[in-house]
């Protein structure tokens, strides 16, 4: 049944969930390679009680997260899938970029075990984070470090329906997926009766079978179909036929694991989303499943109650800003460098410039004076100039 709604396109920002609706947003629906058109994989999943999920954050997404104009402090639980970058590859993004636009909480992201440490998540996040050593560094002291914070909760990706969270009524559970190397998982997601599954990537498996049922909304890769692998992506067909039937799942393999656990609403994504592709999908998909289907594609909309569930398409603004604060900023703290230092083990001098670099400074104190005194005057604060303290 689908909702009646005043608009049959989504404006972010302009309707309040209702006390008992999910609303889930396609932030990157593509392949492993991003375009223009489709981000690498992302969901969000936001819910009446005001709690925002992202389910996978893959290379392109973090642009198509800024266009919904969510303050970013609600924008931080995400749950990863899988370690390859079309599934954690703007995770940065979001760790940096959300930080610098008004976030003031710590990151919070969780994901899987591996069978080896090397091949977990928490191995990958902190090295992330020491690829960022150069940029955290500069930072701390110029901004409000408060959101500046990683918080990693690696999880054992054997766990078969495990809890890896439970907050505020919201429960989601872990079991394992099938892709590349022992590792990946799928999530379900559930709350006040309702049901939000996603598979990230893997081979058709019993465990999204058996904890996937009941579900309202069931997110699983459809990779595209061999003959396009072949003819767009140049593959062999030795490769096309690896990677679309084994190392992915098959439009067909798709439908039938729909076919088995039947839920309200099928969601296909993982595939270039194109005139002359999405029909050959989409039929593939229709030789093994009738019921219910969405072929994803960026910022595809559904809307979900236990009565109901509408699909829309958000209309949203490329040249976005910060959006609100969910918090107020702080002033920049000089006493965030030590702190950083301390943490990271780079010397606090080495946060500050060498007499080589301050020797490169021009004389441009006449043109920059007038702005302190300017921002003195406009905002009824004093704000003396560097070095004049």
């Amino acid at each position: 049944m689908v909702r009646d709604r005043p608009r049959d396109v989504y404006l972010p920002n302009t309707e309040d969930l209702a006390e008992d609706e999910m609303r889930v947003i396609a932030c990157g629906t593509g392949m492993p390679t991003t375009r223009a058109a489709q981000a690498a994989a992302c969901f969000l999943v936001e819910l009446g009680n005001g709690d925002k999920f992202l389910f996978d954050i893959g290379s392109g997404s973090a642009e198509r997260i800024s266009s919904l104009q969510i303050p970013y402090n609600y924008l931080d639980k995400v749950f990863i899938g899988h370690l390859h970058t079309d599934h954690f590859g703007a995770l940065h993004d979001l760790f940096i970029g959300g930080a610098l636009m008004g976030r003031n909480v710590p990151l919070r992201v969780w994901g899987p075990s591996g069978p080896v440490k090397e091949l977990g998540t928490a191995y990958a996040l902190e090295h992330m984070r020491r690829m960022l050593t150069w940029d955290l560094a500069a930072r701390a002291g110029n901004v409000d470090f408060r959101g500046y914070a990683l918080e990693i909760n690696e999880f054992d990706y054997r766990g078969e329906n495990e809890v890896v969270y439970d907050e505020n009524g919201v429960v989601i559970r872990s079991f394992p997926a099938i892709h590349g190397l022992d590792g990946p998982v799928s999530y379900s997601l559930e709350w006040n009766g309702l049901k939000f599954v996603y598979s990230s990537d893997t081979f058709p498996n019993t465990w999204f079978k058996e904890y996937a049922q009941d579900a309202d909304l069931a997110i699983h890769e459809s990779f595209i179909a061999v003959p396009e692998l072949v003819s767009k992506m140049k593959f062999t067909p030795e490769s096309a036929l690896l990677v679309g039937t084994q190392v992915h799942t098959a439009p067909e393999a798709f439908g039938k694991v729909m076919s088995d656990i039947k839920p309200r609403m099928a969601v296909a994504y993982h595939f270039f989303k194109d005139f002359d592709t999405s029909t050959s999908v989409y039929e593939r998909i229709r030789k093994t499943y009738d019921g219910p289907l969405s072929l994803a594609e960026d910022f595809m909309v559904w809307n979900i109650t236990q009565d109901e569930i509408s699909v829309r398409m958000a209309a949203t603004e490329e040249r976005t800003w910060s959006p609100p604060l969910a918090a107020p900023a702080e002033r920049p703290n000089p006493n965030d460098r030590e702190a950083f230092a301390k943490k990271s083990s780079v010397p606090v001098d080495a946060m500050a410039f060498s007499d080589f670099i301050n020797s490169g400074f021009d004389d441009v104190d006449d043109v920059l004076r007038p702005i302190y005194k300017e921002a003195s005057e406009v905002l009824g604060q004093e704000f003396p100039y560097p070095g004049d303290e």
